[in-house]
């Protein structure tokens, strides 16, 4: 079975970048410079930050659900990200080196189980529940701070 991980939509994000730190915290976000042995996962590209760019830390809804499973936490976007990832049938290196939270939703939004993996056990597990009739997309966080990582779905 193919699934596509994929980073967010930057579109919402965009008229942040560039502001100066007072508009930003108005605006309820932080720019942080990205320093040598900075591990800071970017949730557009789907990457590390690289060394000597900026990051915004945002708050974002990552589970719009009307339901009680509605959730938002704060996330890393690099300031300037434009294309949100697609990674087909394969696991990015952010997510691979990392303690992941799978969790896995229904077509009515409602969580049917979740799982914490090793990342580089990931795939076995996203495999697992995308061949169940009963789970209709997954979400990966990073199981320490609990935020955000990717959507994951069928291709």
């Amino acid at each position: 079975m193919a699934y596509r991980i994929s980073g967010i939509d930057p579109a919402p994000f965009t008229p942040l970048f560039g502001l100066d730190d007072q508009a930003l915290a108005e605006r309820g976000a932080v720019r942080r410079l990205i320093r040598e042995g900075d591990t800071i996962p970017e949730r557009v590209e789907l990457r590390d930050a690289p060394v000597g760019t900026h990051v915004l830390l945002v708050n974002y809804t990552h589970q719009p659900a009307r339901n009680p499973y509605h959730a938002c936490h704060a996330i890393f976007i690099r300031e300037g990200a434009e294309t949100p990832a697609s990674i087909i049938d394969a696991i990015p290196d952010v997510l691979a080196k990392r303690l992941i939270s799978l969790r896995a939703f229904d077509g009515q939004d409602l969580l049917v189980t979740a799982e914490v993996v090793p990342g580089q056990d990931l795939e076995r597990l996203i495999l697992d529940y995308l061949a169940r009739p009963d789970i209709a997309y997954l979400h990966a966080h990073y199981a320490g701070p609990g935020c955000f990582a990717a959507l994951i779905q069928r291709d």
